[in-house]
């Protein structure tokens, strides 16, 4: 089930996030929050089927892993660019 946004707003349908490290600028609720109200949905490991992860600073064996899966790695700012739209 997605909780699309109540603008109809659902970009990140089908997409998975993993978020991992500090975020400095919303919290990790709050992030997680804004990937699902766009259709996306928040998962706490990495796998083949993540879409991207979220990477802040501290990030550890998630990002190895991601980077070892060849899963697109985001930093703060580039993922509220692309929640924000």
């Amino acid at each position: 089930m997605y909780l699309i946004s109540s603008d109809g707003d659902a970009r990140l349908i089908g997409q998975t996030f993993v978020l991992t490290g500090t975020l400095e600028m919303l919290t990790r609720e709050e992030a997680s929050e804004k990937v699902e109200s766009l259709g996306g949905r928040v998962s706490s490991s990495v796998s083949k089927k993540t879409s991207y992860v979220v990477a802040g600073p501290g990030a550890g064996s998630k990002l190895v892993k991601a980077e070892k899966l060849k899963v697109t790695v985001l930093d703060e700012l580039a993922f509220l660019k692309m929640i924000e739209g």
